[in-house]
């Protein structure tokens, strides 16, 4: 696949969420991504291998039993034609295999080795399991999503997972192969560890909310603030049909624009913007308004304004929508629609992904890319080696 990362291979051992998202990102942008899935066919977790699996699109996978020697010495030998690999077991899973970072690097000393746990490979928690809903509410950040009265509600888990996991390990991986190319650093011969912790990844997440409460302009109380559902200017609201739209009129000149578009210019309630102690009173105004149109009939009326304002749509609903069929947002592959790479380059543009391979797929290709003749790949099936 064509893109920024053409000529960069990595290697990724099978896991779930944030792992193959940061596999699936470098892939999107051309690295060439081989996984190691596991022999019996496995990914482990819940979810079906299915060539719909969009965190696993664009990959090419040999499966190896890591828990023969044979298959951990296979392991080591495609490790060292890598530029980065990338794992997501607890701390010390891979050195009790013989993956360690002492080993791979004594291979390779210029291999980049990125590291997905949720609480970190160090601190009182690095041991035990866990799963998003925990590490953003650890890191701070659960604390803070819901509204006024309620309880704190998971963003399901985009925020962990994905932006502080996955999406972060991805920058990661891209900054430590650069410095890489640049020569350094050379106390590690190039290479280097990345401990990438969804923890400090969520926390960096909250940066701005955290400069907000030091200053003064962010409560840690639950759904108050402007950005948390608290203000009437920023919500999204039901609309006569059951459905919903989202409003983020935080500028003088938006919130002008919302007031005229809604017929609420002249309803000097909405005068005092800031005023938190009528928020509550505003926010009733326009609930009672929305629902009196339905959702098409406040798009006619707000869409490609500067009101700041959007439907609220469904994954369904999404795919559909002019703006995203216009930038193609959405891609088809494999029969099923899917997100399309992003961001997007002048002049590295991306392929369409590839659906996700099966457990296995490519094992013949990636070993025969090792040096190893047919024979010896027989031998290897023939002794479970690899499947």
């Amino acid at each position: 696949m064509p893109g920024p990362l053409e000529g960069i291979r990595i290697v990724e051992f099978a896991g779930i969420g944030p792992g193959p998202f940061c596999g699936m990102m470098l892939a999107d942008h051309g690295a060439e991504v081989i996984r190691i899935d596991r022999a019996s066919g496995s990914r482990g977790g819940s979810q079906p291998v299915t060539a719909k699996d969009v965190l696993a699109r664009g990959r090419k996978s040999i499966a190896i039993d890591l828990k023969s020697p044979e298959g951990v010495a296979l392991a080591r030998k495609l490790a060292a034609s890598a530029d980065g690999i990338i794992e997501g077991f607890r701390p010390g899973v891979m050195e009790r295999l013989g993956l360690g970072p002492d080993e791979l690097l004594a291979d390779n000393p210029k291999l980049v080795y990125g590291r997905m746990t949720g609480w970190g490979q160090t601190g009182p928690y690095a041991p035990y399991a866990g799963h998003d809903i925990n590490y953003i509410a650890l890191a701070g950040a659960l604390a803070h999503f819901g509204r006024a009265g309620g309880k704190p509600t998971p963003p399901i888990n985009m925020v962990g997972d994905f932006g502080g996991g996955g999406m972060m390990l991805a920058f990661g991986m891209t900054a430590a192969l650069l410095n890489v190319a640049r020569g350094g650093p050379e106390s590690t011969g190039g290479g280097q560890v990345i401990d990438c912790a969804m923890t400090d990844g969520t926390a960096v997440l909250m940066a701005m909310m955290h400069g907000m409460k030091d200053m003064g302009v962010w409560s840690e109380d639950l759904g108050v603030n402007m950005l948390d559902t608290g203000a009437h200017f920023y919500d999204t609201y039901e609309t006569a049909d059951g459905k919903f739209v989202s409003i983020g009129s935080i500028e003088p000149q938006f919130y002008a624009e919302l007031r005229a578009r809604a017929g609420l210019a002249d309803d000097k309630d909405f005068d005092a913007q800031h005023d938190r102690g009528r928020w509550g009173a505003l926010k009733d105004k326009l609930t009672a308004l929305f629902r009196t149109r339905t959702r098409a009939e406040w798009d006619a009326l707000m869409e490609h304004t500067d009101v700041c304002y959007a439907p609220v749509l469904t994954m369904s609903e999404a795919v559909e929508h002019p703006h995203n069929r216009t930038r193609g947002t959405f891609v088809e592959v494999g029969g099923s629609m899917q997100p399309a790479p992003a961001p997007r380059y002048s002049g590295t543009a991306t392929a369409k992904p590839q659906p996700a391979p099966m457990p296995g797929d490519q094992t013949g290709e990636v070993l025969a890319s090792l040096g190893l003749s047919d024979g010896e790949i027989a031998a290897l099936k023939e002794a479970g080696t690899v499947a």
